[in-house]
């Protein structure tokens, strides 16, 4: 039989044939030792198509699985690799290392911990405790009136007295009195003040100084109240009565507990009230007066004692003033479901007269605005009417209460 495609050779060619060693290094020696069979080779070896072809398949799978399994690295061939991540897998290779597998989900994943913020540095007075007993969910009513908190604005300027609008303020008994004289002297035929007319008041305090702390400060405050016979057209709607009162005083901020309440106010200052009306109509005192606020939760009491500044009885338009208005008045502040509540009381023991006045401020109904509605029985509503006792009612629109 001829094993050549190309032709039949001598018989003695034919046996000189290739033995299986031959053959396997012929196959191992070529391309250069990486699993592939040279086909060249075969037939150079005198074999017959299939049989080169059968070698052929084999080198295939042979150098396929070669290249699978590979041999590992040098180390001179990962030095020469230059992106780190694939040179220190290439070691990782060259020294037997096995890849590093993830982690499944029932692995335990270290915890990550949430970096927290620098702290604020501390103002000059503050201590971390008393920075502490002071966070916003703790702010008390006190303080957050009288801006207390460290971080407050050295300057604020807020609410003082409470802001409000009576659109109808009813009197069980008007005073027609200190006005009957310029009634005549105008010849009017209609002396009589309607019973019912408008109240409203702007109040506000501003800080001029303050520690960085913020527990002393200096307060500069001003109010004024008006009466105004807006309904009364027979005499044009005058303004009955204003009362003009700037104040000046100087907080602290006490921070003291005891019985259950924390005692976090205390002002004194000088206070000037008058109508800004000459005789014999005017009215006005000169008073120090000193605040004391004490809280517990949703209640605070203020009390604030007076000392009237003599004006001598030559200048003095209402001498006796201090046996209606006493020497001091208190007022209790309660919260509750954002409405607010106060009652204030003064008199003057020795001569029973006095005054108490009772409001109530609704939620917010309109934007800022709450409903406001005030009682007042005794002497003193305003200071055209210290020695005049009525009782009176008026309800309107407040921005603010005194807390």
């Amino acid at each position: 039989m001829c094993w050549d495609w190309r032709g039949c050779r001598p018989k003695a060619e034919v046996g000189r044939g290739v033995d299986s060693v031959t053959l396997g290094r012929s196959i191992s020696s070529s391309k250069e030792s990486r699993g592939v069979v040279d086909f060249s080779t075969a037939k150079g070896l005198g074999m017959p198509s299939s049989a080169a072809g059968l070698l052929f398949a084999l080198g295939l799978a042979q150098g396929g699985f070669a290249c699978a399994q590979g041999s590992p690295p040098s180390i001179a061939d990962c030095a020469a690799i230059q992106a780190d991540q694939a040179r220190l897998a290439c070691y990782d290779r060259a020294s037997g290392r096995l890849p590093v597998v993830a982690q499944t989900s029932g692995d335990a994943v270290p915890e990550r911990t949430a970096m927290a913020a620098p702290a604020a540095p501390l103002s000059g007075g503050d201590t971390p405790s008393a920075v502490a007993s002071r966070t916003p969910a703790e702010t008390s009513l006190i303080d957050k009136a009288w801006a207390f908190d460290p971080g407050s604005n050295p300057f604020d300027i807020s609410p003082y007295n409470p802001n409000y609008l009576l659109i109808g303020n009813f009197t069980n008994r008007i005073n027609n009195r200190p006005f009957s004289p310029l009634f005549d002297a105008l010849e009017a035929e209609d002396q009589d003040l309607d019973t019912t007319e408008a109240r409203f008041q702007l109040s506000f305090k501003f800080r001029m100084w303050s520690t960085d702390d913020r527990r002393w400060g200096l307060w500069a405050a001003y109010s004024q109240m008006s009466q105004w016979q807006v309904y009364n057209d027979k005499i044009s709607r005058p303004f009955r009565e204003t009362n003009f009162m700037p104040e000046l005083m100087v907080s602290y901020r006490p921070d003291i507990s005891f019985g259950g309440f924390d005692w976090r106010l205390l002002n004194v200052g000088y206070n000037h009230q008058s109508n800004g009306r000459s005789d014999p109509i005017s009215r006005s005192w000169d008073r120090i007066i000193a605040s004391i606020g004490i809280e517990r939760g949703n209640f605070a009491l203020v009390l604030r004692p007076w000392v009237r500044i003599d004006e001598g009885d030559s200048d003095d338009d209402n001498p006796d003033i201090t046996d209606y208005y006493g020497y001091g008045d208190i007022t209790a502040f309660y919260t509750w479901r954002d409405h607010s509540f106060t009652l204030m009381g003064r008199g003057n023991p020795s001569t029973d007269k006095g005054a108490a006045q009772l409001t109530w401020m609704s939620p917010q109904v309109l934007g800022p605005l709450r409903v406001y509605v005030r009682a007042f029985t005794g002497y003193g509503d305003s200071l055209i009417d210290y020695n005049w006792k009525q009782n009176t009612i008026g309800i309107g629109m407040a921005l603010n209460d005194i807390l």
